[in-house]
């Protein structure tokens, strides 16, 4: 199934956490291999958009929030470097708004 289009990408989640280096999980250091920095968030923001979110969603999970689903995609980054990623979202109950929760390298690639 496809998400909507118009799904939910806090720019926070990008800047105060992918892209933040980490003591431990660090995603920033990942999406850095492909070019991808706090100072161009808004690249990966279109990315996220344009090259993972029209792709086939896999449902998961359903908790008391919401529905869960993943996408895996190859993200080309601004460098030209392509990171297999594996990216959660979630249709909420209560909004039925799917918003964007993470991102994490695809190991199984």
């Amino acid at each position: 199934m496809k998400l909507p289009a118009d799904s939910v990408i806090p720019p926070e989640k990008l800047t105060r956490y992918l892209l933040l280096p980490q003591a431990r999980a660090d995603k920033a250091a990942f999406l850095a291999k492909a070019g991808y920095t706090p100072e161009n968030y808004e690249r990966l923001l279109a990315d996220l958009r344009t090259q993972v979110l029209p792709l086939e969603a896999v449902p998961g999970l359903e908790n008391q929030f919401g529905r869960y689903y993943e996408i895996r995609a190859a993200l080309r980054g601004p460098n030209g470097v392509t990171l297999q990623v594996k990216t959660i979202w979630m249709t909420e109950h209560l909004s039925s708004e799917t918003r964007f929760i993470t991102l994490l390298p695809d190991k199984a690639k």
